[in-house]
């Protein structure tokens, strides 16, 4: 009997795409499984590789490049997707993602390459934008991007303060009256994270680490972070939405600009057609670098597991490290097992995925 088998995993941070990593899978299942019905519908949760499942999933979706200026100041090769209904995505990680600084800039790092995106697609005629904020290299609050996108940040003296975090802490007045006007579809902020934007769950305390900043700059990163709210009164009750801390406090940023939370997994997983590819099938496999106690907060595996679950469709999971429970997953198959350690994994993961995908293929015959 030939099954129906979905492939649907995120990426695998840094060492392979989504895309990549579904390809994998593929080869791997369909070494020990010829016969079954392969589908691949890579997955995002609104960070690094959701341009790209859109890309794949939407019938004349089209890529259009455009240079920005970096994280580190850097000219960068991005790129923002023209949907068919008139719509846009814009990738924060492919103009001012983690991956482009090297080394980490806690302090300097900043979103304008990402606002500058926003405003090429809005240029290109964008009747609405699908804003994917993940994979962030800073904590400005979003003010790069905003400063791109005609907002004014400025010190005593009324000079525009310097990009990145450090900036924030000149920040005495913000004009907003040369902002841009959101597109007439609205402006939707692709995004799983729900963090504020302050406390020990905020943007510095919880996403800083990751970004480069030791622990004695957390709390000045945060007093500079409240100088930005301060200096925007009329804006300061978003800074307690959730997301707002999404993205080094991009999700505030945006936010103040009038966009809304739309969700980054959900909104990927309706793009893909992920619920129409469920029926029928026997099983879905899905994964991500880390298995850890945040991917059931909404990340790409928990959507996955939640819409197999109202399709009667068993699930497995594929995970380069798996730090969590698994017992709610039919099977499982970690790349550092597979590998014998995490270096090898990391080393070759496309490997070592499509060695998961025949693992998994032979224990489901």
């Amino acid at each position: 009997m030939t099954r129906r088998v979905v492939l649907a995993p995120d990426s695998f941070k840094g060492t392979a795409s989504a895309a990549e990593a579904a390809e994998a899978l593929a080869r791997g299942w369909r070494s020990v499984a010829p016969g079954d019905e392969v589908v691949v519908k890579p997955m995002a949760d609104g960070g690094e590789g959701t341009l790209e499942a859109f890309e794949a999933a939407v019938p004349g979706a089209e890529r259009v490049p455009v240079t920005v200026r970096g994280p580190d100041d850097r000219p960068v090769d991005a790129a923002w997707l023209r949907l068919p209904d008139g719509g846009a995505l814009v990738e924060l990680a492919l103009a001012s993602g983690i991956t482009l600084c090297d080394p980490l800039r806690p302090l300097d790092a900043h979103t304008v390459g990402f606002g500058q995106a926003i405003a090429a697609a809005l240029d290109g005629g964008a009747t609405r934008l699908l804003l994917a904020i993940g994979g962030s290299s800073s904590t400005d609050g979003g003010v790069g991007a905003l400063a791109a996108l005609g907002a004014r940040f400025l010190d005593a003296d009324g000079w525009p303060v310097p990009n990145g975090n450090r900036g924030l802490g000149a920040i005495t007045r913000v004009d907003l009256s040369g902002l841009r006007e959101r597109p007439t579809g609205g402006a939707a902020i692709l995004s799983d994270v729900t963090n504020p934007l302050f406390g020990p769950f905020g943007a510095a305390a919880i996403f800083g680490p990751q970004k480069g900043a030791t622990p004695e700059l957390i709390e000045p990163m945060e007093r500079n972070l409240a100088r930005l709210v301060r200096a925007m009164p009329d804006r300061a009750a978003f800074a307690d939405a959730a997301g707002a801390g999404a993205a080094g406090g991009t999700g505030f940023g945006l936010l103040a600009w009038g966009a809304h939370m739309a969700g980054g997994s959900a909104a990927v997983a309706e793009a893909i057609g992920l619920s129409a590819a469920l029926e029928g099938a026997s099983l879905v496999i899905t994964g991500e670098g880390r298995f850890d106690g945040q991917s059931a907060a909404g990340k790409v595996p928990s959507e996955v597991g939640a819409r197999a679950d109202a399709a009667g469709v068993h699930v497995a999971l594929v995970a380069g490290v798996i730090d969590a429970d698994v017992s709610g997953f039919a099977a499982s198959a970690s790349l550092t097992d597979l590998a014998g350690g995490g270096a090898p994994a990391m080393a070759d993961p496309r490997r070592w995925l499509e060695a998961a995908g025949a693992e998994l293929a032979r224990s489901f015959r």
